[in-house]
C-alpha cells in the first residue's frame, strides 16, 4: 500500500480507460455510432497495456517491481 497507485503509469491508464467509456458512452447516446462506440472499447484493454508498459519502464510504483 505504498503509493496506492499514486504514480504516472497508474494515472495514464485510469485516463486512458475514462476516455474510452465516455467515447463509447457519448456514441451510444448520440446515435448510435457503431464505429466510435468499438474505437472507446478498443481502448479499454488498451490503457492496461499502456499503464503495464509505463510501470515495466519504470514509470510505475516503486515498491511493485
Amino acid at each position: 500500500m505504498a503509493g496506492h497507485g499514486s504514480n504516472r503509469a497508474a494515472w495514464t491508464g485510469v485516463l486512458i480507460a475514462l476516455a474510452g467509456f465516455t467515447l463509447g458512452g457519448i456514441a451510444l447516446v448520440l446515435g448510435p455510432h457503431w464505429v466510435l462506440f468499438w474505437i472507446g472499447v478498443a481502448l479499454l484493454p488498451l490503457s492496461v497495456v499502456i499503464g503495464k508498459v509505463m510501470s515495466v519502464a519504470g514509470l510505475g510504483d516503486p515498491a511493485s517491481r
